[in-house]
């Protein structure tokens, strides 16, 4: 009699432990963390990492020759953007460059980024509205 109650108290305490990651993941439970399939603002733009993909996106932008990135676009900054948790992270990061006369040139690139297999892609590269 006491084992049958034994199993049904581990397999209690299993179900419990297991629910509590996977509601924190899920932004669930007081998580301060990037909500699962929900964009959220980037705390940190000045990070090393949001800027170096800032930059990273204007070059390919560049090199693939699309709309806008001409040659003469010069990287500045990334000014503000967002994250989403996929099956890896997507960046929509609102970047400040630089024209060939060295007016401003606000953009606006998405990036997808899974570290753990070292892949990095451009999504979209447009011109960001301007503000009026």
């Amino acid at each position: 009699m006491a084992r049958p109650l034994l199993l049904v108290l581990i397999l209690a305490a299993l179900s419990a432990t297991a629910f509590v990651p996977a509601r924190a993941a899920l932004g669930g439970g007081g998580s301060r963390g990037p909500l699962v399939g929900g964009w959220s603002a980037i705390q940190n733009v000045s990070d090393p990492h949001i800027q170096e993909l800032g930059g990273w996106a204007l070059g390919q932008a560049q090199e693939k020759r699309l709309a806008g990135a001409g040659p003469g676009l010069r990287f500045r900054r990334v000014v503000s953007g967002y994250q989403q948790v996929v099956a890896g992270m997507n960046y929509r990061l609102y970047v400040d460059a630089a024209d060939p006369k060295g007016r401003a040139a606000p953009y606006v690139a998405v990036v997808y980024e899974r570290l753990w297999t070292n892949t990095r892609e451009l999504t979209s590269f447009d011109k960001a509205p301007r503000a009026h």
